[in-house]
């Protein structure tokens, strides 16, 4: 199978999406197209054999063919005509705005291109932090309690100090904050909103347990191991920055079989609405031997390669059980009897 890559776009994200692609290389064994989204959204074909991160730091990616998409695919120019870059199926490493928000979901699926990654609506419910709250509490999956804080609106905290403060439409632990009191609450929000204009509040507990399980659906559920991040405070942007260049995978977490079950059940809850097609990280807290989602990451970094034993197989599988758009009939039926009702 030949799998298109397509990283980077305009977010915040846009080193990590670079990361995470280049350590794909790594790990899957089809043939690898690369297609990058610079800043400005101008797609360009990277050569695979000389992907590197300095080709995008230094601009030099300028150099490679440029690519635009239509119908069915994305093309480049020739002398004479023009010619479709051949692949399977596209690859969604793109993280944060662009990749997880619904507008890279939204453009594969306009032209008709075959990807794995989430749709719009499942973008659209794990990209906002409050709407994965709601989401979960549809399905009486459990969150820890929170509140909401616009910008430019009151400041009051209303849950017990310390909290941690989240720009609500980001991931990677951008923009983060542990706040102990009062006198730090100012500077926190001032730093989140240098990301979004609504920040989510919740209490930080320390040394909360968390774990992360992936997974997917195809002819049934399919889950990697489940794995606890080791950590300080919490996941800083360091950290996860080079989580995203994994590609050994990690040691399983030392749990009993009801914290499993608990955690899986409640993965198949969440992804089995809205999330087909997609390779989903769930990030879980245990409280009190009870499970609680934190996050729902539709493209984890470096597409949570290192969770599972086979990932090449993981990628085949998933690519073989795309959901698939319902076909609408050309006919103008409609239109063809209002103008016979009308002799015409």
């Amino acid at each position: 199978m030949k799998i298109a890559v397509l990283f980077g776009a305009n977010s915040f994200e846009h080193e990590i999406s670079i990361v995470s692609a280049i350590a794909l290389k790594k790990i899957l064994k089809e043939e690898l197209v690369y297609i990058f989204c610079d800043y400005d959204r101008n797609f360009y074909l990277i050569p695979t054999d000389k992907i590197t991160s300095k080709r995008f730091s230094s601009g030099e990616y300028k150099k490679d063919k440029k690519l635009y998409i239509k119908n069915s695919g994305f093309y480049h120019k020739t002398m004479m005509s023009e010619k479709k870059i051949d692949f399977d199926v596209v690859l969604n490493v793109i993280h944060g705005r662009d990749g997880e928000d619904g507008k890279i979901a939204s453009m594969l699926d306009f032209f008709g291109i075959s990807y794995i990654g989430p749709r719009n609506e499942a973008c659209t419910i794990s990209y906002n932090k409050l709407f994965t709250k709601l989401y979960a509490k549809e399905f009486r999956v459990k969150t820890l309690p929170y509140q909401v804080i616009k910008k430019d609106e009151s400041a009051d905290i209303e849950l017990d100090y310390p909290v941690i403060l989240k720009p609500l439409r980001l991931g990677s632990s951008i923009g983060i904050s542990i706040v102990y009191g009062e006198d730090e609450l100012s500077y926190a929000l001032d730093t989140a909103f240098e990301y979004d204009d609504t920040v989510l509040v919740e209490p930080f507990i320390k040394d909360i347990k968390e774990y992360n399980l992936a997974g997917y659906k195809s002819s049934k559920y399919k889950f990697s191991i489940i794995e606890e991040p080791q950590k300080e405070e919490f996941l800083d942007f360091d950290k996860k920055y080079l989580d995203f260049s994994r590609t050994k995978r990690v040691n399983e977490a030392n749990l009993n079989q009801e914290l499993i079950q608990q955690m899986q059940k409640a993965f198949e809850k969440l992804y089995g609405p809205l999330f087909g097609g997609a390779l989903v990280r769930c990030d879980f807290f245990v409280i009190d031997d009870e499970v609680y989602i934190n996050e729902i990451n539709p493209v984890p970094g470096s597409m949570a390669n290192y969770l599972f034993d086979d990932f090449n197989s993981v990628i085949l599988d998933l690519a073989s059980s795309l959901p698939k758009q319902i076909d609408v009939p050309k006919t103008y039926k409609y239109i063809h009897h209002i103008q016979a009702a009308k002799g015409k």
